[in-house]
């Protein structure tokens, strides 16, 4: 039963790599807590992958927070800026693009820290990845260990010695080939996840942003069947 498992907290975008790190909890062990943020995205959907995401991996709760980031903007995805489309892959590793929101994983994870320190689990899991994407400075391994001393320092739990916070970053180093292929090993439907950072009011994927084109061609080099909904013409 779940009350008598370890408790994991899970960020949960409702993405392709953040499905995985749920599924990756779950093979772990861990009864697992799902947070999803809803922070004014431009490609809100996701929210809804986030749910559907979460009652098939068998999250044993799954929570949305609103905390709308556009008050502050800065970012392709909070701000009335333009998603970058059909860039190559040089081009997408060149530097940090217009999609990056500031600060976002070091938001996302205080908040995730919050919620397990009062579940009184020492267990959070995060599906960045610094392979196959756009060089987000909050994706990289350093950031992840960085953020796992502070959550030991910045803690009651922490200070007073009743456990260590360990960050899990599965995902870190794999490429989007061997995120796939270990999703679908361990029972991930990618049918219902959504990674689009500019999709259609309907919700389908453009098939032009860097999400959508690391997205494709990650399932063509995997062999595995795209089940995508993108734009007609995409």
């Amino acid at each position: 039963m779940s009350q008598d498992r370890k408790k994991a907290v899970v960020l949960l975008s409702g993405g392709l790599d953040s499905a995985t790190a749920l599924a990756v909890a779950r093979r772990d062990g861990f009864a697992c807590h799902a947070l999803t943020i809803a922070y004014g995205q431009r490609h809100a959907v996701e929210v809804a992958a986030a749910c559907r995401v979460a009652k098939a991996l068998g999250a044993v709760e799954h929570r949305v927070l609103n905390l709308d980031l556009r008050v502050f903007g800065g970012s392709a995805l909070t701000a009335d800026l333009p998603v970058p489309r059909d860039r190559a892959e040089e081009e997408m590793s060149a530097g940090i693009p217009i999609t990056y929101v500031p600060a976002r994983n070091t938001i996302f994870l205080s908040l995730a820290l919050g919620w397990a320190e009062v579940l009184e689990s020492f267990d959070v899991y995060i599906g960045v990845n610094i392979i196959d994407f756009s060089g987000y400075p909050d994706c990289r391994p350093e950031f992840v260990t960085a953020f796992e001393r502070l959550a030991n320092l910045a803690t009651k739990a922490g200070v007073e010695g009743k456990g260590t916070f360990r960050i899990h970053a599965p995902l870190v180093q794999l490429s989007k080939v061997e995120i796939i292929r270990l999703g679908q090993s361990l029972g991930v439907d990618f049918g219902l996840t959504h990674s689009c950072y500019d999709p259609t009011p309907d919700g389908a994927a453009c098939g032009h942003c860097d999400a959508c084109k690391l997205r494709r061609v990650g399932f063509e080099a995997a062999g595995v069947p795209d089940p995508t909904r993108y734009a007609a013409g995409a």
